[in-house]
């Protein structure tokens, strides 16, 4: 195993700050700058255009983490196997990973439904009025749910990186390597 996995670490954390602060910046910036068109009709299209300029970024910022995040999968196998509460964390983030993947592509998939319906009447880019037709209206309370489980999955990720950040201390690793092989009671 190296001693530094600096590479593979930043890809990680680069992707996912850019995953979480692009899906925050969007459900507050960009989906707020939409609703304040004055045309009630280009809301939903002027954050359409917005977010489908941020698509490639994002999915290149997805890519990144998942990419270094294999890594340090990889690099750090024998500690997810071997120190308690290791394996737990990874398999933590395992699942807030799926989540915020499922609802990246649910919420893109959504966001096409609403772009493709062309210039509809909305109080904003995730808020209908009465005059949203009712298919729309829907894709929209649909979408305005998926744009805030993003930063809540993505800041989790956050969360259990700063653990496994204290997990990799010299006074965490060997402690956690001998209560896993030798199980204290407290």
């Amino acid at each position: 195993m190296a001693d530094r996995n600096t590479v593979i670490r930043s890809l990680h954390d680069i992707g996912l700050a850019a995953w979480f602060g692009g899906s925050l910046m969007g459900a507050i910036g960009l989906n707020g700058a939409g609703a304040a068109v004055v045309d009630d009709k280009e809301r939903t299209r002027v954050a359409s255009a917005g977010w489908a300029k941020w698509t490639p970024a994002n999915a290149a910022a997805i890519g990144a983490h998942l990419l270094g995040g294999a890594g340090l999968l990889q690099a750090n196998k024998g500690r997810v196997a071997a120190q308690r509460g290791v394996g737990t964390s990874t398999a933590a983030k395992t699942a807030l990973t799926a989540i915020a993947l499922g609802a990246t592509a649910y919420a893109r998939v959504l966001g096409k439904k609403i772009e493709n319906a062309g210039p509809v009447p909305a109080s904003g880019p995730t808020d209908p009025s009465a005059e949203t037709p009712s298919q729309i209206a829907a894709a929209m309370r649909q979408e305005k749910i998926a744009q805030w489980v993003l930063p809540a999955a993505t800041g989790g990720l956050l969360v259990l990186n700063a653990l496994q950040g204290e997990q990799q201390r010299a006074t965490q690793v060997v402690p956690g390597i001998l209560q896993r092989l030798l199980p204290f009671r407290r």
